[in-house]
């Protein structure tokens, strides 16, 4: 298990890298994951990781799992790596941080 100030440290980290808000999560998760001939039901829209990301984002730090915090570990790695890269208007590379609940567009 996570120590308290590395706890502190990685929620931090974590609602940084995730800019988006459950709602705005929820809706781009729906959204990117329909098309023409199917739509996935609301509450099973989008990545797993998505859907973790977006259950996050409605706990508590108390109430946090060690399987929540090795995603939010996963998200924060990710939002760092991809923020990284030197095409930053990329349209997919967008579109897949946001799968993770971070816009690069948002200030």
């Amino acid at each position: 298990m996570t120590d308290a100030l590395e706890l502190d440290a990685l929620w931090e980290d974590f609602h940084r890298a995730v800019n988006m808000t459950s709602q705005e999560l929820a809706a781009w998760l729906r959204v990117s994951d329909a098309d023409e001939s199917t739509e996935s039901l609301p509450d099973q829209a989008g990545s797993p990781t998505g859907q973790h990301v977006l259950a996050i984002l409605q706990k508590r730090r108390t109430d946090l799992t060690d399987d929540d915090i090795r995603v939010m570990y996963e998200v924060v790695d990710t939002v760092t790596d991809l923020e990284s890269e030197p095409e930053a208007e990329d349209t997919d590379r967008r579109h897949r941080l946001m799968t993770i609940g971070h816009d690069p567009l948002k200030p």
